[in-house]
């Protein structure tokens, strides 16, 4: 067949040039951006990096779970909102920043920016991990604390780079979408709480 369109990567390659991605940016590279699928389609393939974060959500809630009161309910109501808010969360964010991105006329970068938002999720629950499982072995807290909160800055300064690298734009605008992005993750933990506590 010659003359048309090539093919759409598979779902292989497009989650293991995602990954590859990802680590690039995750030091600062902006080549990591080549690698991101710039199609609607290859935004919506990205969301492979969802299913592979999930293992690691659910462990960082049993860490966090297994510091609760015994006897509390911790497989029922709340694991169930939990896995909602899990999947609200990756896309609440996506469909929210587009009006954003478009106001800034920068629609058509827009799926490869949420390609590589996603992808990048996958290094900020590795970080998370790495973190918070010494602490959970019997790292000493304050030492754990500042490994934390070390951890959240690097996610956050991933975050802001890619949406500086995908986007086009300056500083502010990439700190503004990083904090909107907080603020509804803020949003999104208070209504998971209430779901929780009935």
């Amino acid at each position: 067949m010659s003359g048309g369109l090539p093919p759409p990567p598979s779902l292989r390659f497009a989650v293991a040039a995602g990954l590859v991605g990802a680590a690039l940016l995750a030091r600062g590279d902006r080549r990591g951006l080549a690698l991101m699928e710039s199609t609607p389609e290859g935004a919506a393939r990205s969301f492979m990096a969802a299913v592979i974060c999930l293992p690691a959500f659910l462990a960082l809630r049993f860490f966090t779970w297994a510091e609760a009161p015994e006897g509390e309910d911790l497989f029922g109501r709340a694991m169930l909102a939990e896995l909602i808010g899990f999947t609200i969360a990756w896309t609440a964010f996506a469909l929210a920043s587009r009006p954003i991105v478009q106001s800034w006329d920068r629609l058509g970068a827009w799926p490869r920016f949420i390609a590589a938002w996603n992808w990048s999720n996958v290094v900020q629950y590795v970080v998370l991990l790495l973190i918070t499982v010494p602490t959970m072995l019997g790292l000493p807290q304050a030492v754990g604390q500042v490994l934390l909160l070390l951890g959240l800055g690097y996610a956050i300064w991933i975050e802001w780079f890619v949406v500086r690298a995908a986007l086009d734009v300056g500083g502010l605008r990439a700190a503004a979408l990083v904090g909107f992005d907080f603020a509804l993750g803020l949003f999104l933990s208070g209504v998971v709480q209430r779901l929780s506590n009935g």
